[in-house]
């Protein structure tokens, strides 16, 4: 009843890890696999190490959270190793996200790790990258088409564009992500960047001053952001932005998405709201008559 397919990968449920979160070695990747995701998207991850931006990164605020982690990570070399740990069943999906500032880097990096992932997600979305990265990129329809098209000659497993909401028309950007030959879109990345300040000390919080908001407060955004890439592309949508229940989840299908991410919320109820998605995701089905996600995507479209 839960399964769904996105562009031609088989998830045992609509549920996914989102980059960034729980992402970052082999252990805590098999560990959400565990709880009931169909499947994870590792942290993004580079071609040469990157130490990021300093303590503090992440700050609460109401209703979600600001981060400016600054990509921090090993390195894809170090990185590849625990990829190949990582343990999918039938139904469970290994996403990896890439991060670069050029066609050629990202390249590089499909070519590395092609081999040892089931799909690929190519963050360029992220709105406190280091210079020429993420947003940079995604902010251009021009950039995401030349990173899209370069990752995809390269590619021999399905290509996922990342896209900003942080743009005038993510349409415009969408659909020059699918015409550069992108498989499936997710959307979003962090809104943003947003800030906050110390009143004791009147100082930024983060170092960095600046970064980018997810959680709760996202999700209306997040929701209108896939209504309107459904009707502007032809390749699937994954949504991601605020989800922590199956409410949430039905909300982004009804919208265009065949499969969600979910990231921030893991925070406050642990991996454990996987499973508890799941089986009130499969109750709610059943109390509505619905017999596959398929018959549930993009209902919200249907002329009234």
């Amino acid at each position: 009843m839960l399964k769904t397919n996105i562009c031609g990968v088989n998830f045992k449920n609509p549920l996914m890890l989102a980059a960034g979160v729980l992402g970052s070695n082999a252990s805590s990747l098999n560990w959400v696999l565990k709880s009931g995701a169909a499947g994870v998207v590792t942290k993004s991850f580079s071609k040469e190490p990157n130490t990021g931006y300093k303590n503090p990164t992440t700050v609460g605020v109401d209703c979600g959270i600001i981060n400016a982690i600054g990509l921090s990570n090993p390195g894809v070399d170090n990185f590849i190793e625990e990829i190949r740990r990582v343990e999918t069943g039938e139904g469970e999906v290994l996403i990896a996200s890439i991060y670069g500032a050029t066609p050629d880097e990202f390249s590089f990096l499909v070519e590395k790790i092609q081999d040892d992932v089931d799909m690929i997600e190519l963050n360029i979305s992220c709105p406190h990258a280091m210079a020429g990265c993420g947003a940079a990129i995604g902010q251009d329809p021009n950039l995401t088409h030349k990173i899209v098209s370069a990752t995809k000659d390269a590619s021999n497993v399905p290509i996922i564009a990342k896209l900003t909401p942080n743009v005038t028309d993510i349409g415009e950007i969408a659909k020059s992500a699918e015409d550069a030959g992108a498989d499936a879109l997710t959307l979003i990345n962090s809104l943003g960047p947003g800030m906050k300040i110390n009143i004791d000390v009147a100082k930024p919080v983060l170092s960095n001053r600046f970064g980018g908001m997810s959680g709760k407060a996202v999700k209306p955004i997040a929701i209108r952001d896939v209504f309107v890439v459904y009707d502007t592309v032809d390749i699937p949508i994954i949504g991601v932005g605020g989800i922590s229940n199956y409410e949430d989840v039905v909300e982004f299908i009804f919208a265009g998405a065949r499969g969600v991410q979910i990231g921030t919320s893991i925070m406050n109820k642990g991996v454990e709201v996987f499973n508890s998605i799941n089986k009130d995701l499969e109750n709610f089905m059943k109390e509505k008559g619905y017999k596959s996600i398929d018959e549930m995507v993009a209902l919200a479209h249907e002329e009234l």
